[in-house]
């Protein structure tokens, strides 16, 4: 919680747009937050190693320690500040419930937002501003990993790719960068096809197309290479199973 308020605050961000280390007044002071809840705050990010602290004459100076920079800031490419959002929202939230999910064995979304369990997205996407958050925060993980994912194994033979609940567009993205010859089609809800468009993949990203659909209840198209990243994970075996053999059924042949 100490770094998710940091980054809500904008902490990392003064500090890194600052260019020099400032004291706890003057932190709150910009960000309009209590002198002595963010000298708090401050002191609670140093023991966590995400800030550190020079003691001089004039008093404690803080700055932004390395990972924080790279990891913590907007404007980092590998930033994963809307990651930290979404969790701070959505995940963090459940944990409260702990008891009881370790009671029942399955998440808390009914407890915490009053939807249904059964539906792992609901609580996700329970408002166009939290479904961008959480598609924000999915890109930001690929700007960290994305490539060298991709770059594994060589899938420069294919040139038709469906990326099966693809979200943002970022890791589609990624693979037409690495391997220009292909085209990518994001299969995703309806929702969250509009969302991308309108805020994610440019019409200017030709190589990167749009499936809109629940691709457990419509039709998979055929293509040479299917993507289902951070997919299964969600569903249960008999949900996997239905979906894989889909993919197996409409993959084309070779």
């Amino acid at each position: 919680q100490v770094m998710f308020t940091a980054c809500e605050l904008g902490v990392f961000d003064l500090l890194l747009e600052s260019g020099e280390p400032l004291s706890s007044d003057s932190i709150a002071a910009c960000l309009g937050t209590s002198i002595t809840g963010m000298e708090r705050l401050l002191e609670a990010c140093v023991g966590l190693k995400l800030l550190a602290v020079d003691v001089t004459q004039e008093g404690a100076l803080y700055r932004n320690t390395e990972i924080s920079t790279i990891y913590l800031t907007k404007s980092s490419p590998k930033s994963q500040y809307h990651m930290m959002m979404y969790y701070s929202n959505t995940v963090y939230l459940c944990w409260q419930h702990l008891t009881e999910a370790v009671r029942e064995g399955r998440n808390q979304y009914e407890r915490t937002f009053g939807i249904s369990s059964k539906d792992p997205f609901g609580a996700m996407y329970r408002s166009e501003e939290e479904m961008s958050k959480f598609m924000a925060g999915q890109n930001s993980v690929w700007s960290i990993c994305g490539r060298d994912v991709l770059a594994a194994f060589d899938l420069s033979s294919f040139t038709q790719i469906y990326d099966l609940g693809g979200g943002g567009g970022a890791l589609a993205r990624e693979c037409v960068s690495l391997y220009p010859n292909s085209t990518v089609t994001i299969y995703d809800l309806p929702k969250v096809v509009q969302v991308a468009k309108e805020q994610f993949v440019s019409p200017e990203e030709r190589q990167i197309a749009f499936h809109a659909g629940d691709f457990f209840n419509d039709s998979i198209p055929e293509a040479e290479l299917y993507i289902l990243s951070k997919i299964l994970h969600d569903w249960d075996d008999d949900k996997c199973k239905q979906l894989l053999e889909k993919v197996y059924r409409a993959c084309k042949p070779g």
